[in-house]
């Protein structure tokens, strides 16, 4: 079910500065290609010595990093593919009407917020970033406020992720 259980695995065990390369490398193959949840990197014990906030602020860091660096190359990707036109073109020819429904529904977020509109949907936690990455890159055409957004929202979504844990434990 989750093909990605062995590499999840490792970034819960990561610790030392050999813990923070895992925890890019994870964050930048979450971007692109790898089906799951981001948030799984605030697991990684790293025994840096530092305390549990600039432990937790470290790895928010480096995954934001990770991410959108793999971010821009998905955006890479999807320029690639935008250009070449064989994926819209299977998609179009799909009887699901899915190429119509994401166009609408992105260009909708993508005319209304721009890029703050793709760092507001990373924001939301479980949520998968690929998709979100992808349907974006055909649209737009800045690799650095790309990058950027994909960023904020990176680091966002592990902030987000942190408050809901924090008010949850605080009820039970």
């Amino acid at each position: 079910m989750f093909p990605n259980l062995g590499l999840r695995s490792v970034v819960e065990t990561a610790t030392g500065w050999v813990g923070l390369l895992i925890i890019f490398v994870y964050s930048f193959l979450i971007a692109f290609a790898l089906p799951g949840v981001s948030e799984v990197v605030l697991l990684a014990p790293l025994d840096l010595g530092l305390s549990q906030n600039a432990r937790y602020a470290v790895i928010i860091l480096v995954s934001g990093v990770g991410k959108a660096a793999g971010s821009v190359f998905a955006f890479h990707i999807g320029q690639e593919a935008k250009n070449s036109g064989f994926i819209e073109r299977k998609l179009r020819e799909s009887r699901f009407g899915i190429m119509e429904w994401t166009e609408e529904k992105t260009l909708e977020i993508a005319q209304t917020w721009g890029y703050a509109g793709l760092a507001a949907a990373l924001c939301v936690p479980t949520f998968p970033d690929t998709l979100s990455i992808y349907a974006f890159s055909v649209l737009e055409e800045d690799y650095v406020k790309f990058a950027a957004a994909t960023f904020v929202g990176s680091v966002g979504r592990l902030l987000v992720t942190l408050a809901g844990v924090e008010a949850l434990s605080t009820l039970f």
